[in-house]
């Protein structure tokens, strides 16, 4: 009896491996498969400026590294007791007017490195829905708990979407002509917009990319959003604040994205790290017995052969 519908997954080309570096923007969906490509030790780097959820705020930082655009003073304001931007995420704010200058740069910085050297960029796009800062005009990446009443809100419409994404792969393609760029639209639900506004704007993603990925070479889209809605299809694959995807869902997705995308010939190493993970994890009874000793050396002998072959990867 089959109590399950399925998305069918295809290997992808070009796969990633050990030798790959991948770049991940987007919302906490992008952040979620970052870890786990961290706790497998892959090369990546993700959300320079924090997450990002809407497709106009990754394309004003894609902008900003494509014409050398930094931060100044007229892109941070002051509250709470702490100094903010409308185009980071709250992880960046700073008590100190230089630091989150600084820290607002770096990442800028760190954005264009990351664009030239990829072989994957990996979007993760969770709402249709901006927000409008009244006095400055400008189009906000998040608006960091300020009344609500300094913003407008409005939904992008497919054209605007369409705009966006091929401005998007426009400027990856400027500064890589070679890297390998996946869409995908976050399974979190943006319930705070409301249920149906959630769908609307879920629906104006999904609508809006997927002509833009099948034109565009070397692009390409992987079905998280389905996998949740679709094949899993049960609250019990959410947290309590029934908005977020839990552990098992991370994991669930994680199976699907390594069978899609990550070389099979690597999964020898992945068990290898993922061993080391879990060695490092415990948490013996007698830290100073021989056994525990003899053990901890063992690791690290397996770890300096790991090492010695990646020498970017670090426990």
């Amino acid at each position: 009896m089959k109590l399950q519908t399925q998305i069918s997954l295809v290997k992808q080309t070009p796969t990633i491996d050990y030798d790959s570096k991948l770049f991940l923007l987007g919302s906490c969906f992008a952040q979620n498969i970052a870890d786990k490509l961290s706790y497998y030790k892959f090369q990546n780097h993700v959300n320079p400026l924090g997450l990002l959820f809407h497709p106009l705020a990754i394309l004003d930082l894609l902008q900003r590294a494509q014409n050398s655009i930094g931060f100044s003073e007229d892109d941070i304001f002051f509250s709470n007791g702490c100094w903010q931007s409308y185009s980071a995420h709250s992880q960046l704010n700073s008590i100190s007017k230089a630091e989150i200058l600084e820290q607002l740069n770096s990442a800028l910085h760190s954005t264009k490195e990351q664009l030239q050297r990829a072989s994957h960029i990996v979007l993760t796009f969770g709402t249709a829905w901006i927000y409008t800062h009244i006095q400055s005009q400008r189009i906000v990446a998040n608006c960091h708990k300020q009344p609500q009443k300094e913003f407008n809100k409005s939904l992008l419409s497919t054209d605007q979407l369409t705009q966006a994404f091929e401005s998007i792969i426009s400027i990856i393609k400027s500064f890589n002509p070679d890297a390998t760029i996946v869409f995908s639209i976050s399974p979190v639900r943006h319930l705070k917009d409301g249920f149906i506004e959630n769908n609307q704007s879920k629906s104006s993603l999904i609508t809006a990319l997927h002509p833009v990925v099948n034109r565009a070479p070397n692009t390409h889209y992987f079905p998280s959003f389905e996998l949740v809605m679709d094949e899993l299809r049960d609250y019990r694959f959410y947290k309590q604040d029934m908005v977020h995807p839990n552990q098992l869902a991370i994991d669930y997705i994680w199976e699907k994205f390594q069978s899609s995308w990550i070389l099979s010939a690597t999964e020898l190493t992945m068990k290898k790290v993922n061993r080391l993970q879990k060695g490092f994890a415990h948490k013996p009874f007698n830290p100073s017995s021989k056994v525990h000793i003899s053990f901890l050396s063992n690791l690290t002998k397996d770890v300096n052969a790991l090492v010695d072959r990646y020498p970017f990867m670090k426990f």
